[in-house]
C-alpha cells in the first residue's frame, strides 16, 4: 500500500453527529429533540468559528458602540455570535425560550411546542478577540416546566443547576473544541475545518483530583475576603503555578484537563463576584462535576443555588475537588475567627 492510499485508509474518527445519535438512548424521555438541539448548537458554533477566524481580516473585531445589560461594552463579534446562536435555536424548533448574556429579557422563539430552555453566553471573553486570545461560548439546557403549547416562563428559565439536562462550551483557540455533558460523563470534540466536522478527540474527560495551578485575578487581591487571601497565600506556599488568562472558558478548559482551581471571588466592588449563575457558573459546574471535580460558591454547591434573576451573579470556586475543598476550609475558618472576634 503506498503512502497516499495509506492515508486514505486511515479512519477519521467519530463525528459529533454520530456520537450524539449513539448516545440518544441515554435520554429515556427525549425522542431526538435534545440530540437535534445539540446539533443546532454545534452548527452555530461552526459559523461563529468562521467569523472569529475572519475577524483579523475584516472589520468585525472591536467595540460595537453600545453596552450590554451587564454594562460591558458590546463587541461586534458578541453581537454576531448572539444573533447566530439565537437564530440556530429558533430555527431548530426544540427550544421555547432562550436567555442570553447579551439580552436583558427572555427571548421567546415562537416555537410553543419546544420542550427545552437554553441559557447561553454566546461569546465569553470577547474583549480578548483583538489580541488573539482564546474565547468561548457557554451553554446550558433545561427541560421546560410549563405546559407545552405556550411561551416559556421565567420559572422555566430560573431552574437550579441540578435540573440541567445538558451543558457545554466551545473554545475557539489554536484549535476549536466543543466539550459537553448530558449527565453521563464529559466528552470533547475538536473541529476539523477541512471537513467541517467536530470529531471526538477527548473521550470521557476526567479532571485530576488535585493539581498545582491556581487561576485568579490577583490584581484585585486587596479587596478579597480574608479567607480568599489566605487561600491564595496557601497556593503560593505550595509553589503552585499562577495561570490566569482572563477568558473564563480558556482558564476553565486548561484546569479541567490539567488539574487546578479557577476562582472568581466576591470583592468589595462585586460582593457576589462577577460571573453569571445561569449561563456561566451552572454550565461549568455541571461539566466539572461530571468530570469528577467540584464547583462551589465558597460556601455551597453551585448547582444547588436557587436562582432569583436571569442575570444573577455568583462567586465561583471551580476545578479539582481537593483544591476547592481546601478553599472552602480557608473561607469557613476565616469567618469563624471573624465571628469570634466580633463576639
Amino acid at each position: 500500500m503506498d503512502h497516499h492510499t495509506d492515508r486514505l485508509a486511515l479512519p477519521v474518527g467519530t463525528t459529533l453527529d454520530r456520537f450524539i445519535m449513539r448516545k440518544q438512548e441515554d435520554f429515556p424521555y427525549a425522542t431526538g429533540e435534545l440530540s437535534q438541539l445539540l446539533r443546532d448548537i454545534a452548527l452555530a458554533a461552526k459559523i461563529v468559528n468562521r467569523e472569529i477566524n475572519r475577524s483579523g481580516l475584516i472589520d468585525i473585531a472591536g467595540a460595537y458602540g453600545q453596552q450590554n445589560v451587564q454594562g460591558e461594552e458590546q463587541q461586534k463579534l458578541d453581537v454576531i455570535a448572539n444573533i447566530r446562536f439565537i437564530r440556530a435555536l429558533r430555527n431548530g424548533g426544540e427550544v421555547c425560550t432562550v436567555i442570553s448574556e447579551e439580552e436583558e429579557d427572555m427571548i421567546q422563539t415562537g416555537k410553543l411546542q419546544g420542550k427545552y430552555v437554553v441559557a447561553i453566553d454566546p461569546l465569553d471573553g470577547s474583549s480578548n478577540i483583538d489580541v488573539n486570545v482564546s474565547i468561548g461560548t457557554i451553554f446550558s439546557i433545561y427541560r421546560r416546566q410549563s405546559p407545552i403549547g405556550q411561551e416559556g416562563t421565567q420559572e422555566d428559565c430560573l431552574q437550579k443547576g441540578v435540573h440541567q439536562v445538558a451543558a457545554g462550551y466551545v473554545i475557539y483557540g489554536s484549535s476549536t473544541m466543543l466539550v459537553y455533558t448530558t449527565g453521563a460523563g464529559v466528552n470533547g470534540f475538536t473541529y476539523e475545518a477541512s471537513l467541517g466536522e467536530f470529531f471526538l478527540s477527548h473521550p470521557n474527560i476526567t479532571t485530576p483530583v488535585s493539581g498545582n495551578i491556581y487561576s485568579i485575578n490577583e490584581g484585585s487581591s486587596n479587596s478579597f475576603t480574608p479567607g480568599v487571601q489566605q487561600y491564595v497565600q496557601y497556593c503560593k506556599d505550595q509553589n503552585f503555578s499562577a495561570r490566569y488568562i482572563g477568558s473564563l472558558v480558556a482558564d476553565f478548559h486548561r484546569n479541567l484537563l490539567k488539574g487546578g482551581i479557577y476562582i472568581y471571588p466576591p470583592t468589595t466592588k462585586a460582593p457576589n463576584g462577577k460571573l453569571r449563575l445561569m449561563y456561566e457558573c451552572n454550565a461549568l459546574a455541571f461539566i466539572v462535576e461530571q468530570a469528577g471535580g467540584k464547583a462551589s460558591t465558597g460556601y455551597k454547591r453551585i448547582m444547588e443555588v436557587e436562582p432569583q434573576s436571569l442575570h444573577e451573579r455568583c462567586p465561583l470556586f471551580i476545578g479539582s475537588t481537593e483544591l476547592v475543598n481546601k478553599a472552602e476550609e480557608f473561607i469557613a475558618k476565616a469567618e469563624t475567627i471573624d465571628a469570634a472576634q466580633e463576639a
